[in-house]
């Protein structure tokens, strides 16, 4: 269904239909406290919520961690450069190279630059090509995080357009029953009417107003969640802008569950995570089972002035230069025949394969969920859509009978209390339907795919 069509129905139907939807500007809402309000619309909430969400954000810093780790593990295979200044004196005995204790009292200096090499090449490798994989995790931890994040605040904004809707009902509804006790009113003082029918809708009137107040509270309370989920200033009240109440159809589940299922797997960050996640593991699996296989390499380089001598003596002083290559292969603990730490790794590995194999049958059964919402939500929002409409004709007919005995008193009291009911449960049948409808969206991994916050999310 076109919206120009729905809000035809709506107008027809007799259900208030914000300013936004009908191409006007709205007039912003009064709010409760009497502060400052804020009209907002749709895509500016996404924007908003993809650019300042707190989750996206700490999804973000964990991404420049992975990102960071990388980087330190690939600098593991680069030697690094030592510089420095030393001095030792020594006093009374020592032993010789020979093994003679002998009396000496000397003192050496020495200052020189050092390049220094040590890295267990195997564990390096297989620790940078993990590290690698837990960044690209990341990277997809951030896009699932966005994805949820836009769902979230899609649904707070739907929230907020119900409740506003809600009040313009509750309005509506007390501006009829006063209409109603006003023309009692009258008919009492003529002596057509009696005192109990014009009691009788007072209290209806009454409990509108009580109704309208509740709707007004609820309005305020969804609006600061808004500004909660978008990090915006909560002393603002939000006022939707874009209340099209008509139901969104950019996503129609009438493809096969399967053939969404499989949509579903193969868009879904989270599952590009959980497969680098289960990579990052089977690297540390080969660091422990393989790495202690390719040796330790290690060498040194060193150039430098040494000075000293003994004591009494002229200090001699000149160049000193070292080299030192070496090759080892450790046995043991962290090494070789390291039985534990090898199985410890397999372990890991097999739990992040079960984890991303948990992940598949959880976002399955999303989409089979999100599905059956929209099909039910869709059936409902039919059901009261015709409620509306034999609710308000029920509404007319009791109104067009001008007597005021008593049964025709609680026949239209009774006519307004259920066009009321139908309203409002349209309204939030029409809100349902559309949080059901992003819902679907994200578990098919569609919100926010093509990068543009809003617009894409509304049409993916």
């Amino acid at each position: 269904m076109s919206t120009r069509h729905c809000l035809r129905l709506l107008c027809a139907l007799g259900l208030a239909v914000p300013a936004a939807a009908r191409g006007q500007e709205p007039s912003p809402a009064t709010p409760a406290g009497g502060g400052q309000t804020h009209a907002i619309d749709l895509v500016t909430a996404l924007q908003l919520a993809g650019a300042k969400g707190i989750d996206i954000q700490i999804a973000r810093e964990r991404l420049n961690a992975a990102a960071a780790d990388a980087t330190s593990a690939n600098l593991e295979l680069v030697p690094w450069l030592s510089a420095g200044v030393a001095y030792r004196r020594h006093g009374g005995l020592t032993q010789d190279v020979v093994g003679d204790i002998v009396t000496a009292d000397k003192d050496l200096s020495l200052a020189g630059t050092a390049i220094n090499l040590q890295v267990d090449v195997g564990e390096a490798l297989f620790r940078s090509l993990a590290a690698k994989q837990t960044r690209q995790a990341a990277e997809h931890g951030l896009a699932g995080q966005r994805q949820e994040t836009l769902l979230r605040a899609a649904e707070a904004y739907f929230d907020l357009l119900v409740a506003q809707a809600s009040v313009t009902v509750a309005e509506e509804a007390l501006r009829i029953s006063r209409e109603y006790e006003s023309e009692l009113h009258r008919a009492v003082d003529v002596g057509i009417a009696l005192k109990g029918d014009e009691l009788r809708v007072k209290v209806q009137s009454q409990r509108n107003e009580l109704a309208l107040e509740q709707a007004k509270e609820q309005r305020r309370i969804l609006a600061a969640r808004l500004s909660e989920a978008l990090r915006l200033d909560p002393a603002v009240e939000l006022v939707a802008r874009d209340a099209e109440l008509v139901p969104l159809d950019f996503v129609r589940p009438t493809e096969a569950v399967d053939s969404l299922v499989a949509e579903a797997l193969s868009a879904r960050p989270e599952v590009s995570e959980g497969r680098a996640l289960v990579l990052a593991a089977d690297e540390n699996r080969k660091a422990a089972v393989y790495g202690p296989l390719i040796p330790t390499v290690a060498g040194l380089a060193y150039v430098g002035e040494l000075s000293g001598g003994p004591e009494g003596a002229a200090a001699r002083s000149g160049g000193s230069r070292d080299y030192v290559a070496a090759v080892s292969w450790r046995l043991g603990p962290g090494g070789i025949l390291d039985v534990g730490r090898s199985r410890a790794a397999k372990a890991r590995l097999g739990e992040s394969q079960w984890a991303l194999e948990k992940l598949k049958d959880a976002i399955a059964r999303e989409v089979v969920e999100a599905r059956t919402r929209v099909l039910s939500q869709e059936e409902q929002l039919d059901t009261a859509r015709g409620a509306l409409a034999t609710a308000k004709e029920g509404f007319d007919l009791a109104r067009a009978r001008k007597e005021f005995e008593v049964g025709v008193v609680l026949e239209n009291i009774l006519a307004e209390q259920d066009q009321t009911r139908a309203r409002l449960d349209y309204v939030r049948a029409l809100g349902e339907y559309d949080k059901a409808q992003y819902a679907l969206g994200r578990a098919l991994g569609r919100l926010g795919r093509e990068g543009r916050e809003g617009q894409s999310q509304v049409s993916p």
